[in-house]
């Protein structure tokens, strides 16, 4: 399997880098194999409370290299996942249960945009230029991009991208809420950094509730999640992060949870 993914652990943090810079970090069957099975670690290993993707060198991802991936295409679309893995663009098996943080810059092609709507926080170099290409190429979007991108940035302003391929910058990005921040280039992985260790701080069973919570209102409606919230609240309202938590509120100090 190729190394062209970097995954290393600071902290509570899993950060996994697309490394091919040469190639402008485009993507081959190995690279998304080995995307999907850092996927899967970050969501199985407990001492694991979020994530950052990002990219070597000057461009986040020029998109798929065909030639390497279209081989693999059958008539059940692209098998990729390994066992134990996870869909990073999250349209096929389960969904990764800690929060993304991904950080762009240069080119961030096809893919890259798809994986940006499948993170929940996106920060941008104010070199980025997105573009969902597919049109261009005889297919349509096949990473969940025509089911995100209406969703984030309203039908029209979706439309407007996906069916025409143009380029666009990381100001339209925030603009149309693909991009939550938007920094000075070679800023953008330390900001995303910065987030995931901000969230990592905070309880992690309550992070992961709420961004299931979350994910759960979208997918199934407002009624399938108020439905659950009482349940999930008296779980929560059991762990010993919730006695670490109201402690730390009490006598005024910084909360040390445990995820228990």
């Amino acid at each position: 399997m190729t190394e062209r993914i970097k995954v290393d652990r600071d902290s509570h943090v899993l950060t996994i880098g697309l490394d091919r810079p040469e190639k402008r970090n485009a993507v081959d069957f190995g690279m998304l194999q080995r995307l999907a099975a850092a996927y899967g670690e970050l969501d199985r290993d407990p001492q694991l409370r979020a994530g950052v993707v990002y990219a070597t060198g000057d461009h986040f991802t020029a998109g798929l290299d065909l030639a390497d991936v279209v081989p693999h295409i059958t008539r059940d679309g692209l098998d990729f996942v390994p066992e134990g893995g996870i869909d990073p663009w999250q349209v096929s098996g389960r969904h990764v249960s800690k929060p993304v943080v991904l950080a762009t810059q240069g080119l961030c092609y096809t893919l890259g945009v798809e994986l940006a709507l499948a993170s929940d926080i996106v920060v941008a170099a104010d070199s980025t230029r997105f573009a969902q290409l597919e049109v261009a190429r005889g297919i349509l979007p096949f990473g969940g991009g025509t089911i995100r991108l209406p969703r984030a940035a309203g039908w029209g302003d979706a439309m407007r991208w996906l069916l025409t391929g143009d380029e666009f910058d990381a100001h339209e990005a925030h603009r149309i809420g693909l991009v939550q921040e938007v920094v000075p280039h070679g800023r953008q992985l330390e900001r995303a950094l910065e987030l995931a260790h901000r969230i990592a701080a905070q309880a992690p069973l309550a992070v992961q509730a709420t961004l299931a919570s979350a994910r759960l209102a979208v997918r199934e409606g407002d009624a399938a999640a108020e439905a659950a919230l009482p349940t999930e609240l008296a779980r929560l309202m059991g762990t010993n992060d919730v006695k670490v938590g109201l402690e730390a509120f009490r006598t005024r100090t910084t909360a040390e949870f445990t995820g228990s």
